[in-house]
């Protein structure tokens, strides 16, 4: 197993190089000039050959992955009722690509460091007259299939509301292990925390948020970071520069979850591999780092929001509630939100295709604009949401839903 993850990061590194020097030359890791907030767009044959070396890159690695996981029923009944989930909800992810792709709000593939697959995605409100709150968002997807653009829909939905949001990309297994991924977070975290400045972003307001796995990876980064500094290591970036946490549907105790994902499809082997042996749940357990730190790391976190769906059946809703009850005992500032009937991926992807409200949205915008009354005034006013696609299709997905 370690010699595919190392033949798969090899792999990476070759046909990787050349995307990663058109992107340099295209997107400088400094950013724009401060106050510019002109795109440097690349040519369409740069465009198109990014997109093919991204395309070699991910099919190759499926196939690692897929040799790794071998052939069974369980593994392949999941992939194929995902394959189905996504075939119905396509016609929203069409719309949502399209917005991905062409509008000239977003920032694409900026680089935020050396290691392969280290790159961002800016979602920038239309309205550059003032510096705006920041996210800096992890996305999901099992620390296997986890990218960027999976966070399209909310950075537009945060964008169109005075928000600036960064999708931080990672390394997914085979290409990384856990101890890669959180690197690789924490490394996109520095970043945001020191050059958002330079691309319309509020440095002083700078919010934290992950998804699913992506939960875990930036809860990961941040109890590492807290360790770090109360001990008084060199940092790239402050603890103290992140006014909160948002985890939504994410996992804190890996030790309680390991026959969880098993059942579920996700081989108690493949996983253990993905968090680099037994012997290190503890250290990227969140929950457990919490309960064993000290008062001074403690006393370093920002508030911490957990949201989590009560019908989540990929990760339950009491990995939330247990890590909240622990951060509370040990003096941090937590809370939990429940969203009643919802399942993993309702809350951030079927409710936002949906149109209307959107929930995750409003309680997001309600913490990081609890004390500016003229931000939230202009919240309320701005146009719904349209739907993107037929009740009926998002039904079906949810009963086909491999999540």
């Amino acid at each position: 197993m370690r010699a595919s993850v190392e033949e798969a990061g090899a792999l990476l590194e070759r046909s990787d190089s050349a995307g990663r020097r058109r992107l340099r030359s295209a997107s400088p890791v400094q950013g724009p000039r401060p106050g510019s907030l002109r795109r440097q767009s690349s040519s369409f044959r740069e465009d198109v050959g990014h997109a093919a070396s991204e395309t070699y890159l991910v099919s190759r690695l499926t196939f690692k992955l897929l040799h790794c996981l071998g052939i069974g029923y369980r593994w392949m009944s999941q992939l194929l009722a995902l394959t189905i989930y996504a075939i119905l909800l396509m016609p929203g992810f069409i719309q949502v690509g399209y917005y991905y792709f062409f509008s000239s709000q977003v920032r694409r593939s900026i680089v935020y460091g050396d290691q392969p697959r280290n790159r961002l995605d800016l979602y920038i409100p239309e309205d550059s007259s003032r510096p705006y709150p920041v996210v800096a968002f992890v996305t999901g997807g099992a620390w296997i299939i986890g990218y960027k653009a999976w966070g399209a829909l909310l950075g537009r939905r945060l964008a169109e509301r005075g928000i600036i949001v960064a999708c931080i990309d990672y390394r997914n297994f085979p290409q990384g292990t856990i101890g890669d991924m959180v690197n690789d977070a924490s490394q996109g975290i520095s970043f945001v925390c020191n050059n958002i400045a330079n691309y319309g972003g509020d440095p002083n307001q700078i919010y934290l948020m992950g998804q699913s796995a992506g939960a875990h990876i930036a809860a990961c980064a941040l109890m590492e970071q807290a360790v770090k500094e109360s001990g008084g290591h060199l940092v790239s970036w402050s603890v103290t520069q992140i006014k909160a946490y948002f985890g939504l549907s994410g996992g804190y105790n890996i030790h309680s979850l390991v026959d969880h994902f098993n059942e579920r499809g996700l081989h108690r082997s493949i996983f253990l591999s993905i968090m680099e042996g037994e012997e290190s749940l503890s250290r990227y357990s969140p929950e457990i780092v919490a309960k064993t730190s000290s008062a001074e790391t403690i006393a370093l976190l920002p508030p911490i929001v957990l949201m989590h769906g009560t019908e989540d059946y990929s990760i339950p809703s009491s990995a939330s509630k247990t890590f909240v009850d622990v951060l509370q005992q040990a003096g941090a500032q937590a809370r939990l939100l429940l969203y009643e009937g919802k399942t993993h991926t309702d809350i951030f992807l079927q409710d936002p295709l949906r149109g209307g409200r959107d929930p995750l949205v409003e309680d997001v915008l309600s913490v990081i604009h609890a004390d500016d009354a003229i931000a939230r005034q202009k919240v309320a006013l701005a146009p719904t949401p349209r739907r993107l696609v037929f009740e009926w299709q998002l039904k079906l997905a949810r009963q086909i839903s491999p999540f």
